[in-house]
């Protein structure tokens, strides 16, 4: 079967087609009509230089040298010097993830053609892509104002033969890189330099995994908080359609309507239902409200990230023949903000998470030893790992400062107020990191609670997820180490495996009941 393509645009980007684009499961092609867009673009820039008309970027300097004019002869060797003098970011080089996709991001921006950038640079850049050439990247130097200059100018030195690339396993030269291929870099024409450079698309590259994972933790940390319910003998009450009917925020009617679903027929807590217990913890009782509301700053994060990808961030644009306007598109404060919102959303995911956690360790809860352990003494039971869930939850406060509440003024004043959000993108990625850590300890200290609620049965759905989980992770009755199981059920959580475990129990209730409709009606 062939591989489904995207064109480059002309498209509409989302973030699941930048992911399938990003693991090579799409192909990114140009579209007829928008190589006449580009070329069209491109025939501006050339009247520009032609006319020697002052263009900020094209015949002129850069920042607050937007006033020294350019010679036609030195055009190009201004677009050189551009990408060289603004490769400064420092640290260790981006996962291969973020640099395709600032790649994709990148190439979905320029080919709307307003840019004035070449058809043959483009295919360059898609030629890298395709071929898994992958440009040493730093993770830190941007302010988020001009875009993400510093990132964006190491992506794109390989271009010109400068920089480091990774290629077939090797970090090397790009130079090197071309002698093995038997291809030569390009040289940038006016303009090219400036739209490679500027835009916004580090911090929409982090954007793009941060809204796959943190749409991930959400789903998990569901499912888990359902199995600690049941574990700690919570109350499915609070979770009534009726009640989320008077403060109807979507994520909050979502979430509950979803725990519904989790729990129902569940022996655990029917066998309850009478208890004297008349409130739970808010950590068991307001799961829809607190994970219903990081739901809805996902959501925004998804909504600003795809107008953001279909966006055209670079600077100056060309609008028509008669239109170039130096504006501040690449200015990345709407992302920004965004960004930090949802590192929030994620840290309080996690603040919860570890709440749960504790509850099941108290020994206040009946029917649950202390620290979920029932010879203790001689061992700690469950008692460290809510230690290294409080660790996390720590981190993830200190990381939840808005990187995009601070501006520090660069460009010799030109630049007078930045975003910051490339440190908003880069610090919200290691708070979802972090969270599923946290998440992967609550389905551990869950699945070890629900054994002491045997023989009564959980819901089918937590049932099948409790027996996925204790084929590969026995019931503790002893201390021994955590390490294999911490890192088994991180990949779960990392990877959806929970989700697919769902979705199989799903399949497999629906088989059932259509069986025993069979069954009773008499249809075969």
């Amino acid at each position: 079967m062939p591989t489904p393509t995207f064109a480059y645009g002309k498209d509409h980007l989302t973030v699941g087609l930048a992911l399938e684009l990003m693991r090579a499961e799409r192909t990114g092609v140009f579209h007829a009509d928008t190589i006449e867009r580009i070329r069209a673009s491109r025939d501006i820039v050339d009247r520009v230089v032609d006319n020697q008309e002052v263009v900020y970027g094209v015949t002129t300097g850069f920042g607050p040298l937007c006033t020294t004019f350019i010679s036609p002869a030195d055009a190009r060797q201004l677009q050189h010097n551009l990408l060289v003098s603004h490769a400064v970011g420092v640290g260790d080089p981006l996962p291969p993830e973020i640099v395709r996709l600032m790649l994709i991001l990148k190439l979905q921006a320029l080919a709307m053609g307003y840019s004035g950038i070449r058809l043959e640079t483009l295919n360059h850049i898609r030629w890298m892509l395709e071929e898994d050439i992958l440009p040493m990247v730093p993770r830190k130097g941007s302010v988020g104002a001009s875009g993400d200059l510093a990132p964006l100018a190491h992506l794109f030195l390989p271009l010109i033969g400068e920089g480091k690339v990774t290629f077939r396993g090797e970090v090397m030269s790009s130079r090197r890189m071309y002698d093995m291929i038997g291809r030569e870099p390009i040289a940038l024409g006016p303009k090219e330099g400036i739209a490679l450079i500027n835009g916004t698309q580090f911090m929409a590259a982090y954007g793009v995994l941060i809204t796959e994972g943190l749409q991930r933790c959400l789903d998990t940390a569901d499912v888990v908080a359902a199995m600690s319910l049941e574990a700690l003998a919570g109350s499915a009450r609070p979770f009534h359609a009726a009640l989320h009917k008077l403060r109807p925020h979507p994520g909050n009617v979502y979430v509950a309507q979803r725990l519904r679903t989790l729990l129902a027929k569940s022996e655990i807590m029917q066998s309850h239902v009478d208890c004297n217990r008349v409130q739970d913890p808010y950590s068991l009782r307001c799961i829809p409200q607190v994970h219903g509301a990081s739901r809805q700053a996902w959501s925004h994060l998804k909504e600003v990230l795809e107008t953001e990808m279909n966006s055209v961030t670079d600077n100056p644009i060309l609008i028509d023949e008669d239109t170039i306007i130096s504006g501040g598109n690449f200015h990345g404060q709407p992302i920004a903000l965004s960004l930090d919102y949802a590192g929030l959303a994620a840290a309080e995911l996690g603040n919860i998470s570890e709440r749960r956690i504790y509850l099941g360790l108290e020994g206040k809860i009946p029917g649950l030893p202390p620290l979920l352990l029932r010879k203790t003494g001689l061992n700690s039971g469950f008692m460290i790992t809510q230690y290294t869930a409080a660790a996390l939850v720590s981190e993830n406060k200190s990381l939840c400062f808005p990187a995009s509440a601070d501006s520090v003024p660069t460009s010799m004043g030109q630049e007078d107020h930045v975003s910051m959000g490339s440190i908003s993108g880069r610090k919200t990625w290691q708070i979802v990191r972090n969270l599923e850590h946290i998440l992967s300890i609550e389905l551990l200290h869950a699945a070890q609670g629900l054994d002491f609620r045997r023989p009564l049965s959980s819901s089918p759905l937590l049932d099948y997820v409790h027996a996925r989980v204790r084929e590969q992770i026995p019931h503790r009755e002893s201390d021994t180490s955590f390490t294999e199981e911490l890192q088994l059920a991180w990949e779960w959580v990392h990877r959806g495996t929970l989700l697919e475990w769902l979705s199989e129990a799903a399949q497999q209730q629906a088989i059932n009941l259509q069986n025993q409709r069979h069954e009773r009606y008499g249809i075969y």
